[in-house]
């Protein structure tokens, strides 16, 4: 017998995607996973206080606006995620238990204890695959109409973490693919407005790099993570110098 899977999105949520610039002309598609802390109208609050569904753990705050603001500056695609990664984590692969963590930093989650196979797969089927989807969709309509796509995705990370502080304030990933990374790299000493550092706070072992594999590797595209202290976007102000910094390396990289 098979079971019916729990309906993870009501009418009223609406889609999981959010697409801005669809026909950006830039080269840069830029991909923002962890951009909202929404939890589908089902959910509740998780079990969680409020004080978590703000914090990083639910999402990465100020990354959307900056990558909006990326996105204008550059006339770029973005695709973001439109629910907290606390119903799924859409830098994750289904077989991760990152997906959909039951611990995430200090916090124990009670809306994600002990899941199913079947409701781990509903929230998979209905935030994870469309929103891949999507990417991979505009990958391939730009691909038949000749525009060159470079992935970008867009995090944010917290100035402490387990009660360690983090000097870095502005962090250039990549995989196996270091091509971006590198120019980037070059393009900070000549600017030097932040603490750049490659492949930190986080690095491909930690299984951050799921999306650059996911549609940069796998298409043979140049692709690139970039991680913001979260204290440095914590308003528009903060957010539109960010921006502007990167739409900067973004395009003295792409031009060089």
């Amino acid at each position: 017998m098979v079971l019916a899977r729990p309906k993870i999105l009501s009418e009223a949520d609406g889609d999981c995607v959010g697409i801005e610039r669809a026909g950006g002309r830039s080269p840069v598609l830029l991909v923002c996973e962890h951009a909202s802390n929404t939890l589908p109208t089902q959910f509740g609050d998780l079990g969680l206080p409020s004080e978590a569904l703000l914090s990083h753990i639910a999402w990465d705050p100020g990354a959307l606006s900056v990558a909006r603001g990326i996105s204008q500056g550059l006339d770029a695609t973005l695709v973001y995620q439109r629910f907290s990664r606390l119903i799924y984590d859409c830098n994750r692969p289904p077989s991760s238990p990152g997906a959909m963590p039951e611990k995430s930093e200090i916090y124990a989650i009670p809306g994600n204890k002990d899941l199913t196979a079947e409701e781990k797969l509903a929230r998979t089927d209905a935030l994870y695959v469309p929103f891949h989807d999507a990417v991979r969709g505009l990958i391939r309509d730009r691909r038949a109409r000749g525009q060159d796509s470079v992935i970008v995705t867009i995090h944010s990370f917290t100035p402490v973490y387990h009660g360690r502080e983090r000097p870095v304030e502005l962090g250039i990933l990549h995989d196996e693919d270091s091509r971006l990374a590198d120019r980037m790299l070059d393009a900070a000493v000549e600017a030097p407005l932040y603490r750049t550092e490659r492949n930190q706070p986080y690095g491909p072992e930690d299984g951050v790099t799921h999306t650059l594999i996911l549609h940069g590797l796998s298409n043979g595209l140049r692709n690139v993570m970039i991680e913001v202290r979260n204290d440095l976007i914590s308003d528009d102000v903060g957010q539109g110098v960010m921006a502007d910094y990167l739409k900067g390396l973004l395009q003295q990289s792409l031009d060089a």
